[in-house]
């Protein structure tokens, strides 16, 4: 049957699909992308903290300013890593918002019913994947921070 802009309840029903597949693919994108940046951040933070893991001699003959500003660049990494983090968890967050949205005018919610069971009363306790990829440049941040310390005293 055609409603008034001559569309059937087949056509809405398709086009409702479509959006939400195009809803999920993008925030599997969204995800390839985190992990890129992870992938660069962790990369960028061992190679610097090798660095001066293997020059800690030659840190400890430096200027104390040398070590400090090598260390500063580590947290300012760090930060930045964090700050990242946090806006890709607010985009998921945003994304996923349209995809329960969706999943209500579905005859199946797989992501609501997936979070559902993640947050059950079954006394265990989930941790999502932000609360400890977000941890990483916190620790990363602290042992710059340590080291430029160090430097110091």
């Amino acid at each position: 049957m055609a409603n008034e802009t001559g569309r059937t309840d087949a056509d809405a029903e398709a086009r409702l699909i479509q959006l939400y597949t195009l809803a999920v693919e993008m925030a599997q994108r969204l995800s390839a992308q985190r992990g890129a940046a992870n992938a660069f951040y962790l990369t960028v933070q061992t190679a610097l903290a090798s660095v001066l893991g293997l020059s800690t001699g030659t840190l400890q003959d430096m200027k104390w300013w040398v070590a400090v500003a090598i260390c500063l660049i580590g947290v300012l990494l760090s930060a930045s890593w964090w700050f990242q983090l946090r806006s890709y968890r607010e985009l998921t967050r945003a994304k996923f918002a349209v995809i329960h949205d969706l999943e209500k005018r579905l005859p199946v919610a797989v992501f609501t019913d997936e979070w559902k069971v993640l947050r059950g009363g079954d006394g265990h306790r989930y941790i999502s994947l932000g609360v400890v990829e977000r941890t990483v440049p916190v620790a990363f941040a602290v042992l710059y921070l340590v080291i430029a310390l160090g430097g110091v005293l």
